[in-house]
């Protein structure tokens, strides 16, 4: 079981000290929320505010030992996650631009998010580790990338109860693969387990949430808003779409990278596999997932197109942290990660 991870602010300080606990009355009392709000300037990059949304979130995933399942429910803890995801929602909004309005027909709701991604003009990471990185910044781009990918398809397949038809075919295909289409040692998340071990890091999930920035925080934490909620079931569908469409090509550029540090199957193999994969999946998300979504429910197009141009616009910020700060020569976590021997 994982511990509950260091405090890093009088929220997130006060909401692992409650968690630590056993009295489930009143948790919200403790939690001094108008004090957070106020002292912050972006939640975006706040990190006692994502690190507490984070927690939270995780309590509906594998959550932290040795603390009660019975958190996961808690009334008061529910209140106040409902009003760190209001300022974060609303902050998603400022940051994302007008969205498109296609016919709401399977070709034309893939063809407007092919189009989002070519009209992306977001700093390239990948462009980076593939001709430039240095050993030191290729493990941090891992630890980054961990938060998400070792429990990859997770915060998706909530949406599958909220879907029906073509939209829910498409979405358990994708997800199949993502598990590794029931063999053992080929979900996509213990691919990347393996990669990670391979260049001397731990592979649990959540072992480096200390030293990530709120930004990475805040793009897995946007995964688990859409995910966990009926109402944004049309988000998540799009966020997934743009994932796959985003991601054939910036991962034959890692594992480029990555053989040029020297290294090879298994530590590429993540890569490679999803090089292959997410061509196919990127028109099955475009066309059958959220174009298939959009024919049967046209009313959640524009949460559909929120869910992919907040996954565009959240993962330009956290890729502009590590280029600026790779580029001037420091780290991108917060504090230095030791290497396993």
């Amino acid at each position: 079981m994982r511990r509950l991870p260091k405090p890093r602010g009088p929220l997130s300080s006060a909401l692992v000290q409650t968690l630590g606990g056993t009295d489930l009355c009143a948790a919200s009392e403790r939690l001094d929320l108008d004090a957070a709000f106020a002292s912050t300037s972006d939640i975006l990059h706040d990190d006692d505010l994502q690190l507490a949304l984070f927690v939270l979130y995780e309590l509906h995933y594998s959550s932290f030992g040795p603390i009660s399942d019975l958190w996961e429910w808690n009334a008061d803890l529910l209140r106040v996650r409902a009003l760190i995801e209001e300022r974060f929602e609303n902050r998603i909004l400022e940051a994302i631009g007008e969205l498109p309005k296609p016919a709401p027909q399977a070709q034309s709701v893939a063809e407007a998010l092919f189009a989002m991604v070519e009209d992306s003009d977001g700093p390239s990471v990948s462009s980076y580790v593939a001709r430039h990185a240095t050993m030191e910044q290729a493990r941090e781009f891992l630890i980054h990338k961990s938060v998400y990918q070792l429990k990859e398809a997770d915060p998706h397949t909530w949406a599958i109860p909220r879907l029906t038809g073509r939209a829910k075919s498409a979405m358990v295909e994708i997800q199949a693969d993502e598990y590794g289409n029931g063999l053992p040692g080929h979900m996509h998340s213990e691919l990347f387990a393996r990669t990670m071990q391979g260049l001397g890091l731990e592979s649990e999930f959540g072992a480096y949430i200390d030293v990530v920035p709120a930004i990475t925080l805040a793009s897995v934490n946007l995964m688990s808003l859409f995910g966990l909620q009926r109402r944004h079931r049309g988000a998540i569908c799009g966020h997934l779409a743009i994932y796959e469409m985003t991601s054939s090509l910036p991962n034959a550029k890692y594992a480029r990278g990555f053989r040029r540090l020297g290294f090879d199957s298994p530590i590429t193999d993540y890569f490679d596999e999803h090089v292959e994969a997410d061509a196919v999946h990127e028109q099955i998300a475009g066309r059958d997932l959220a174009g298939g979504l959009i024919e049967v429910e046209p009313g959640l197009a524009d949460n559909v197109f929120l869910g992919a141009a907040a996954a565009l616009a959240i993962d330009e910020m956290a890729g502009r942290w590590q280029l600026e700060a790779w580029k001037n020569g420091s780290s991108s976590l917060l504090s230095p990660v030791p290497v396993m021997a």
